[in-house]
């Protein structure tokens, strides 16, 4: 079994995105948002790595789910002796 780099790389932008949404929800509607046209940044950028995390995540967990078949002789044509 090898390691998917999505599954760690997913871990690490889940968890980020978790402590950036939670932060931007208990901060919502401060004043550090004044800079940023008040607009929550914590929360918007929060979700937007939770959602990247998960997909990685997913992907990463899917493609080793996925079962690995040798290719049938025969199927593939040998480089160099195309048409």
């Amino acid at each position: 079994m090898s390691l998917d780099l999505r599954i760690p790389l997913g871990l690490m932008f889940l968890i980020v995105g978790v402590m950036l949404s939670v932060y931007g929800l208990f901060t919502r509607g401060s004043e550090i948002y004044s800079r940023s046209a008040g607009m929550d940044i914590n929360l918007i950028w929060g979700i937007v790595m939770l959602v990247f995390g998960l997909a990685m995540f997913l992907l990463g967990r899917y493609s080793d789910k996925q079962p690995k078949t040798p290719p049938v002789e025969g199927t593939t044509r040998p480089l160099g002796h195309g048409h």
